[in-house]
């Protein structure tokens, strides 16, 4: 619980009160990742790390706003070039648009060559 009369202006803080570090939110992060493996040991496999947590956020809230400055904001990137990753990274989007450029009578199938191509390729040998 943050104290009433705590004037840091930080959200995470530590123990003590001040300014949580990286070491110490990774720690705490760290701490509660290996006791919920005990409860769903999928997760002993998944990355799980402050950097994985920034991105996943980044790319939920780009998800969510279809903003890429919101994103920079949340982010606290000076220049909103640093945020154009995550239109890059993003698979759904990526996907939309291939989607959007394949002609519609292209059908999922195997190709079969004529016989009159088999037989000009055997006469060739």
């Amino acid at each position: 619980m943050r104290p009433n009369n705590s004037t840091t202006p930080e959200l995470f803080l530590n123990s003590q009160g001040r300014a949580m570090t990286r070491s110490g939110f990774r720690y705490i992060l760290s701490k509660h990742a290996n006791s919920a493996v005990q409860k769903l040991p999928s997760l002993e496999k998944k990355r799980i790390s402050p950097h994985v947590l920034r991105h996943s956020c980044a790319m939920q809230t780009l998800k969510a706003t279809h903003d890429i400055r919101k994103v920079s904001l949340w982010l606290g990137h000076a220049d909103l070039r640093s945020t154009g990753i995550y239109l890059r990274a993003d698979p759904e989007e990526k996907l939309e648009s291939l989607l959007a450029v394949i002609p519609p009578n292209i059908k999922k199938g195997k190709f079969k060559a004529p016989d009159k191509l088999m037989a000009m390729l055997q006469t060739k040998k």
